[in-house]
């Protein structure tokens, strides 16, 4: 019996922790979709579940690709405190003073939404259906991500305060217990944005004053627990693991106040909105007429692959687990 409990105990702190978790970045990209308009609805509705499916494909990617990893986040107050007046917000400024591989080895995660948002508007340009739709799936992955405290700090697992699995803890075991029963995402319309880079800015700098509360909060909550009321033993996909329990992961959303279905919310809203905004660069393009509207097979085999290789392989970068 004791080597069961040390195994579902080891299991609890191995398990690899993605950024908001599967089910979360699913669920933004799914309802970031209904903040469209009419004539962006017309192909984002109908195909609304591969862009929830295809929401994960960055995060499965980070096992086959080393460099993926710095994509998901910054590690922000390596560059000093708030609002980190040292670190440039333009790429060519920022590598300029810090060098490129210091500045990917404590992430990139605004300046890769801009690339990525580049090559979303490039798509609608060219009125290319699958890679509008692949790019939208992932762009709203990345932003997702740049809404998450403890993505915009180096204390990124509470690995530096002794508070190791708290990532997965905020952005996944919560929104998973709380999302469909609780939470409200039905907020209005995606809106223009003039700025695309101020406006990720803005976003990531929210994320960093946020992470000192997310990991304060917790340690506070944790005190007043015993061990055996703070985890409790789940079945998850077929396996038994330990888990914070429901009534600790419920008492710290309280203690936080909702702010993770607020940044939910504000990840949504800030999907649409990215994608709206790609569309009206490109000059507002009729989407019920595009071309390539199939993929090929050599992409549905890369899908394939990336699958396979999620499955199979080992996380490399940087483990948030």
């Amino acid at each position: 019996m004791k080597k069961i409990i040390l195994a579902t105990s080891l299991l609890f702190f191995s398990l690899p922790v993605f950024s908001w978790g599967f089910f979360a970045h699913k669920k933004i990209n799914y309802y970031a979709v209904f903040l469209l308009p009419p004539e962006m609805l017309v192909l984002y509705k109908p195909n609304i579940d591969f862009i929830s499916e295809h929401s994960v494909d960055p995060d499965k990617r980070r096992y086959v690709l080393q460099e993926e990893g710095p994509r998901h986040y910054i590690d922000i107050d390596h560059y000093g405190t708030h609002p980190f007046p040292e670190l440039p917000r333009k790429w060519e400024d920022a590598i300029d003073k810090f060098s490129q591989d210091s500045i990917r080895s404590y992430g990139m995660v605004p300046w890769w939404i801009e690339i990525m948002q580049h090559r979303l508007t490039k798509a609608f340009i060219e009125k290319d259906q699958s890679k509008i739709l692949k790019l939208s799936a992932e762009l709203g992955h990345y932003i997702a991500d740049a809404h998450v405290p403890l993505h915009a700090s180096m204390n990124h697992n509470g690995q530096l305060t002794n508070q190791q699995g708290i990532h997965g803890f905020w952005e996944s075991r919560i929104p998973e217990l709380l999302a469909d029963k609780e939470w409200d995402f039905f907020i209005g319309r995606a809106q223009y944005i003039s700025n695309v880079q101020e406006f990720i800015w803005e976003r990531v700098l929210e994320s960093a004053a946020q992470a000192d509360t997310v990991l304060k909060i917790e340690k506070e909550l944790s005190r007043s627990f015993a061990s055996d009321n703070k985890y409790a033993f789940e079945e998850r996909n077929g396996i038994i693991t330990k888990q914070y329990s429901s009534t600790y992961s419920i008492s710290y959303n309280d203690k936080l106040n909702n702010m993770i279905e607020r940044r939910m919310r504000q990840s949504i809203y800030a999907v649409s909105s990215f994608w709206y905004t790609a569309w009206v660069n490109a000059g507002q393009p009729d989407l019920k007429y595009l071309t390539n509207k199939n993929f090929s097979e050599e992409e549905l085999q890369e899908f394939e692959k990336l699958n396979q290789s999620w499955r199979n392989g080992a996380m490399k970068g940087r483990n948030e687990d």
